[in-house]
């Protein structure tokens, strides 16, 4: 049985940096997120780790899992979300005791989405792979990125609709800020390797490949456990989105992560957006998708709203999702907060 947190105003958001914390020429920035959460409604706690960046972590691996084990255990606080993610969040894993904490939202995506992905294979609690709390410091919010609110605030047995964005942001423009932070110029279009496949569903799982591919063969990444002991054998829709792979190295993890299982009972898969499609002597990401598509026989959706290419919705890891491509590249998502 899938456990769902509940978002709701009022309640108190924990910030913690279980990867990268804000190095100081930044904390106008991060304080500025902040101030925009508790107009939102919101108390906000941060933790020291925060405050902090030095070679690559914010703070030594145990020091950060101990401010996360706190936030997640005590009563004062409902909800983490750290500022982003980084490159090192693996550490923190092997010093944490996933048995106590407390049934609370995470949200984020990157490095934190391997925070996301094995505290739901091992606690059957679910996570929200969505934006970063620096992600949410703008005056207001595209539509897109906007939903975070109303996802998380969705009660257990019930279900909430998005809907693809309007347009995508191709480049950061930090020298032209904007009220919403992204700078959306392109037009949005999701698509699929076989016209014919428009639709999709099953339990939604996945995160930012470059780092779950990790937890493929450790105590933090037994997929075939948690259909088992979770959702009763229902199959996976898994969603990737990479930061930094090229085609070669995004073929060689899904390889991995199928030689590992984890694609065993699975009833589709969709990849995010990717800033990084630089072919390798002519192969490209549609080349990997295609050869996916072929061997596991299920549909394969890309160039969905999610990860590194803003804007993102926000896709919670253990919801049953039904997904619907419809005319001119645009989609529908519908997540039910099924137990």
């Amino acid at each position: 049985m899938i456990q769902f947190p509940h978002l709701q105003k009022r309640q108190t958001i924990g910030v913690t940096a279980p990867s990268s914390g804000v190095q100081p020429s930044l904390h106008d920035m991060f304080q500025l997120s902040c101030e925009r959460m508790k107009k939102r409604g919101y108390d906000v706690i941060c933790g020291e780790t925060v405050w902090h960046q030095e070679k690559a972590k914010s703070a030594p691996a145990i020091e950060r899992a101990n401010e996360l084990q706190y936030m997640m255990t005590c009563n004062e606080i409902d909800h983490i979300i750290p500022p982003w993610g980084g490159q090192l969040l693996m550490e923190v894993l092997e010093h944490l005791d996933f048995s106590t904490m407390h049934k609370k939202w995470i949200l984020g995506y990157s490095d934190t989405s391997a925070l996301l992905l094995a505290f739901t294979l091992k606690t059957g609690i679910a996570t929200a792979h969505g934006p970063n709390l620096v992600d949410l410091r703008g005056e207001e919010s595209d539509q897109t990125t906007a939903m975070w609110e109303k996802v998380l605030s969705t009660e257990e047995e019930m279900d909430i609709t998005q809907f693809s964005s309007y347009k995508y942001q191709k480049e950061w423009q930090h020298d032209t800020p904007s009220q919403h932070v992204f700078h959306l110029t392109e037009p949005t279009r999701w698509r699929t390797v076989h016209p014919q496949e428009k639709a999709v569903k099953g339990r939604l799982m996945g995160g930012c490949i470059d780092i779950i591919r990790h937890l493929a063969g450790t105590p933090f990444g037994d997929v075939k456990a948690f259909q088992e002991t979770f959702i009763k054998d229902e199959p996976i829709l898994w969603y990737f989105e990479n930061c930094a792979l090229n085609a070669t190295s995004m073929k060689r993890s899904l390889v991995q992560l199928k030689l590992a299982g984890w694609f065993d009972h699975c009833s589709g898969i969709m990849f995010g957006r990717s800033a990084v499609d630089v072919p390798v002597e002519g192969y490209q990401y549609r080349d990997v998708y295609e050869e996916l598509q072929k061997e596991l026989q299920i549909p394969i959706f890309y160039d969905i709203d999610c990860g590194h290419v803003p804007p993102q919705m926000t896709l919670i890891n253990g919801a049953y999702a039904e997904v619907q491509l419809q005319p001119q590249g645009k989609a529908v998502l519908k997540q039910a907060f099924l137990l």
